[in-house]
C-alpha cells in the first residue's frame, strides 16, 4: 500500500493542479495486465437510484487494443443524462495503460487519460493500478488523480477497489467500492462513497468472449445526501 500511495502522489504531482458524476457511475476497476493483440469493446451503464439525483445515468462506450505485451491504447466516450434533462454526449477520452510488472505477487500498471469535455474544461486523469490474482480470487485497487484543466482547480483524488472469486463454472461473485479521497490539501474529508455486491459471468462459444457484469452499490457518506445507491451493468466483448 505504501508503494501505491507514493506512486499516486508522484504521478499526480506532475499534473498542472470539479464537480463530476458520482464515484463509480459508469466506471470500472481496471486490471493491471495487458495482453498483446487483444481487442476489447465494452459498454458500461450506471444509474442512480432514489434521492434528489434519482434518474441520473451514464453510458460509457469503450474500445481498447493491446498494442504490445505492456501497452494498451483505448478510446472512451461518455453519454450522460441529468434528472429532467435529455441525454447528451458529454466527453471523449483517449486512454492508455502501461504494465510495469510484478512485485511481491502484485501486478502494477499506470493509466493515463486525456478527456475532451464538450461543455466544460478538459480533464487529465491518471491511475495507479494494482492487481493480485491467487487461484480463483482476483483483488484490484485503483488509486486515481483527476485534474480539470482550468485555472485554480485542484487535483481530485479517488479510489476504486474490487474483490471477487470464481464460484460455479464461469460465475464470479464479489464486491466493488468507489469513492472520493479529497485533495492533497484536504485529504479524507466527508465525501461520497459507493459499495456493494457484483456478479460476473463469462460466456464462451460465440466467437468473441462475452462477459456480463451486474451489481448494486449502496450510497455511503456524503453520497447518502443525494441518492440511495446506483445500479450498474457492463457488457464486454474480447476478440
Amino acid at each position: 500500500m505504501r508503494i501505491g500511495i507514493i506512486g499516486l502522489a508522484a504521478t499526480a504531482a506532475l499534473l498542472p493542479c470539479a464537480a463530476h458524476a458520482a464515484p463509480g457511475l459508469g466506471g470500472e476497476v481496471y486490471g493491471a495486465t495487458v495482453e498483446k493483440g487483444e481487442l476489447e469493446a465494452e459498454a458500461i451503464y450506471g444509474a442512480l437510484d432514489g434521492g434528489p439525483e434519482d434518474g441520473e445515468d451514464v453510458l460509457v462506450l469503450e474500445t481498447a487494443y493491446g498494442v504490445t505485451d505492456r501497452f494498451r491504447l483505448g478510446l472512451r466516450g461518455e453519454i450522460e443524462k441529468e434528472p429532467g434533462a435529455e441525454r447528451e454526449f458529454e466527453a471523449l477520452g483517449i486512454e492508455g495503460i502501461y504494465e510495469l510488472g510484478n512485485a511481491g505477487g502484485i501486478d502494477f500498471a499506470v493509466y493515463g487519460e486525456y478527456e475532451i469535455v464538450f461543455e466544460g474544461a478538459d480533464k487529465i486523469e491518471t491511475k495507479l493500478l494494482m492487481q493480485h490474482v491467487a487461484g480463483p480470487v482476483d483483488l484490484r485497487l485503483n488509486l486515481i488523480a483527476e485534474k480539470e484543466l482550468e485555472s485554480g482547480e485542484k487535483v481530485e483524488l479517488e479510489y476504486a477497489v474490487s474483490a471477487d472469486v470464481e464460484t460455479i463454472g464461469e460465475l464470479r461473485l464479489g464486491v466493488q467500492a468507489y469513492g472520493q479521497l479529497g485533495t492533497f490539501e484536504d485529504f479524507l474529508p466527508r465525501a461520497e462513497h459507493f459499495a456493494g455486491p457484483v456478479a460476473k459471468i463469462e460466456i464462451e462459444g460465440l466467437g468473441p468472449e462475452l462477459e456480463l457484469e451486474a451489481g448494486y452499490l449502496f450510497a455511503m457518506g456524503a453520497a447518502k445526501d443525494e441518492t440511495d445507491g446506483q445500479f450498474r451493468l457492463m457488457v464486454e466483448l474480447e476478440f
